[in-house]
């Protein structure tokens, strides 16, 4: 059993996007329920219930969700590049050193990992070119 655990750990981390996708839905349902409860404490006594509580059932929340996701990385693109572009350039760095001194006696290995580093800052930066944006803070 111990050995299953050791080969397989990184099925963790799916396991883990499931289950948090699992809450999330169980959550969505108890806000959606709630929301109901409020309308019908409103038909109850007659009274019109808010837009705003109808328009929640309307639209599923995770519509709203991606709207507010893509604002953000339309608002911090621009940063995300750049902050892409020093990552790799520090991290291909890193691992040339590493293979320049041979640690670990894993010398071709981390060539191997400095040169893909190399590979995803380059494209990083040319992203940034493309795009027509400033290599300069905001």
């Amino acid at each position: 059993m111990e050995d299953l655990f050791r080969s397989y750990w990184w099925l963790l981390f799916p396991l883990a996007y499931f289950v948090i996708g699992g809450l999330q839905s169980v959550i969505d349902y108890f806000r959606h329920k709630d929301t109901l409860k409020i309308i019908k404490a409103y038909a109850d006594k007659g009274e019109q219930p808010p837009e705003v509580l109808l328009k929640a059932l309307e639209q599923p929340e995770y519509e709203d969700r991606r709207d507010r996701r893509r604002y953000r990385y339309r608002s911090h693109g621009e940063r995300g590049n750049v902050f892409s572009v020093v990552l790799f350039g520090v991290l291909a760095a890193g691992f040339g050193y590493a293979s320049f001194s041979n640690m670990y006696e894993a010398g071709d290995a981390f060539l191997i990992v400095a040169f893909i580093m190399n590979a995803l800052a380059l494209a990083s930066l040319v992203s940034v070119v493309l795009t027509g944006r400033s290599l300069a803070p905001v």
